[in-house]
């Protein structure tokens, strides 16, 4: 299949008008009257009516979407800031009552019986849970978290540095740090230190109010901490605290050895007496660094290729969200950090946004947010719109999936040589994020556990697990540094408990990579398989149709850091 062949099935209303408008209050309220009056007789007509919600749900949210993503493509513009905040304040706190009738009128519809059980497995499970979890005296507490995140979005997004005479963005400045001096390095790094750090007082403060947030919702909704509540409503049906637990000690055993002598092995290399943070970025051979893109377009262009290579339809399906603009690759001023991947759920669309600035980690990323829209895509056609999103810790095993299955395809980019390379830096990485997954998911752990501590606690203990799972790094003179490094994850201001999530999805990713090496074409069949499933089947169930067993416990991990470790060894220097 070429890359220009690609025509997605489309997916008109069957029950809203075609040309609907739903801008405001005004606008969508009758519709969702309309359901709530609407006389239901039969299954059929029950599991019709089920339809018609997730048609009108689903264009409601991609107003919200839209908003969104014109507001994080650029923070700085007061219209689009203005509009995104008219849904946040005026129409989400009006919907949320009436999304909840809607649950009830199915949860409590005597039809329901009649509907198949198995099909209906996952959404009943998951209604009930929202039901339980539902308290309309919440409704403003989330909304002013909404806007305190869209802030922290907006003091991310506005920080620049002024280096040799030009502004620059902070990930602007990022590429610096990969630069073989070793005084320019340091130089830069200190730059967006002392820039962060400006502005701590301003994020703690925003924390703080996060936090007291938090833990009203938490006891509105008969929780004793935020931790239980967040479970639920994260939905963590398939497993809690002790296994989170169990991932952190089994990180700490199996891979926080393999990350130090990672890190030994550099300072040897670097021959250095002491390792700093300046220099984790930097080639410890002393090459220059990869440069695999000069522009967005080009980067589109290649992972393009990439795709095509690991599956010409994903190729195709790439190409095509190419076409239809939805990509925002490139980094600029004023636009919100980081990179996600969200969907246009009425059109059953992805879009991809993210800050490229021409370095080897932005292949990563659009190979990882790529993983998210073939889930998306491949998803789009399930009728019941709840089954059209997975759980997050298979949505990430989608997208780290993908960074590992196009490792082998990046000479589109890089010489043989360069691609080994960045192939080394990729397993390289997955060593030293996971602990830094333990780190953050046990701080939040420890947060809520705590909700009285003061901020001088929280630096002490952001401290003592830097010191359980960090590295050799030598902080010295840095202290204030690494006290508020746990600002720069923004997970923890926006989506309290997100992030253990990427730690267990990256353990599903490995052993599809591992399968892969042996039987390539096999393991991309059942990855597509699986992601076609979307939400239908509960979390252990689409880790297996992915080929892979859902436990992140220490017998999980060990052998899979034997194997990465192995690899490693394989490739040498690259």
């Amino acid at each position: 299949m070429s890359a220009a062949s690609y025509v997605p099935e489309t997916f008109p209303h069957r029950w809203l008008p075609a040309d609907v408008e739903l801008k405001t209050w005004e606008q969508i309220e009758p519709y969702y009257q309309q359901l709530l009056e609407r006389p239901i007789h039969s299954p059929a007509e029950l599991e019709q009516w089920l339809r018609d919600v997730g048609e009108l749900n689903s264009a409601v949210s991609q107003e919200r979407d839209s908003r969104y993503i014109a507001m994080t493509c650029q923070t700085d513009d007061p219209e689009r800031e203005a509009a995104y905040l008219a849904y946040v304040r005026d129409i989400e706190p009006k919907l949320k009552p009436y999304r909840n009738r809607l649950r009830n009128a199915y949860l409590d519809s005597p039809h329901r019986a009649g509907l198949p059980a198995d099909r209906y497995e996952v959404f009943n499970r998951s209604q009930e849970n929202r039901r339980n979890l539902y308290r309309e005296a919440n409704i403003p507490r989330e909304t002013e978290l909404a806007e305190l995140g869209q802030k922290y979005q907006k003091t991310i997004g506005a920080m620049t540095a002024t280096f040799r005479g030009e502004e620059k963005t902070l990930p602007q400045l990022a590429p610096f740090l990969e630069e073989p001096d070793r005084a320019l390095r340091e130089e830069v790094w200190r730059l967006i230190s002392r820039r962060r750090l400006q502005d701590r007082d301003a994020l703690d403060d925003l924390f703080d109010r996060m936090l007291a947030l938090r833990v009203e919702i938490a006891r509105e909704a008969g929780f004793d901490d935020f931790v239980a509540y967040c479970y639920a409503s994260r939905e963590r049906f398939d497993y809690g605290p002790d296994q989170a637990k169990a991932f952190q000690d089994a990180v700490e055993s199996e891979v926080v050895p393999l990350a130090r002598a990672l890190q030994q092995q550099r300072r040897v290399a670097m021959n250095l007496e002491r390792l700093r943070p300046w220099d984790l970025s930097v080639d410890p051979q002393g090459r220059p660094p990869l440069r695999p893109f000069a522009d967005a377009d080009r980067l589109a262009e290649g992972a393009t290729e990439i795709f095509s290579r690991v599956d010409p339809e994903l190729g195709a399906q790439f190409a095509f969200m190419r076409q239809r603009n939805l990509l925002d690759l490139a980094n600029r001023k004023g636009k919100a950090p980081g990179g996600y991947q969200t969907t246009l759920e009425d059109d059953r669309l992805p879009f991809i946004f993210m800050n490229a600035v021409g370095v080897d980690g932005d292949l990563r990323t659009v190979l990882h947010e790529g993983g998210h829209a073939f889930h998306t895509l491949a998803a789009r056609g399930e009728p019941l719109a709840d089954y059209r999103d997975a759980p997050i810790e298979f949505c990430e095993v989608a997208s780290m999936s993908m960074e590992l299955l196009g490792a082998p395809e990046l000479t589109v980019f890089y010489s043989e040589a360069d691609a080994r390379r960045s192939y080394r830096e990729l397993l390289e990485g997955i060593v030293l994020i996971l602990p830094w997954i333990a780190t953050v998911d046990a701080f939040q752990h420890w947060i809520y556990r705590n909700p009285g501590h003061s901020r001088d606690d929280r630096r002490a203990a952001w401290d003592a697990l830097m010191d359980r799972f960090g590295g050799l790094v030598d902080w010295s003179g840095l202290e204030e540094v690494r006290s508020n490094s746990w600002h720069r994850q923004l997970h923890i201001f926006l989506y309290p408990f997100y992030y253990i999530e990427y730690g267990i999805a990256q353990l599903g990713a490995l052993q599809v990579w591992r399968r892969s090496r042996s039987d390539r074409q096999a393991a991309v069949s059942s990855y597509r398989s699986a992601l076609a499933l979307g939400g239908s089947r509960p979390l252990p169930e689409l880790f297996e149709a992915a080929g892979a067993t859902f436990d992140f416990s220490a017998a999980t991990i060990a052998p899979l850091m034997r194997e990465v470790w192995e690899e490693l060894h394989r490739l040498g220097d690259a």
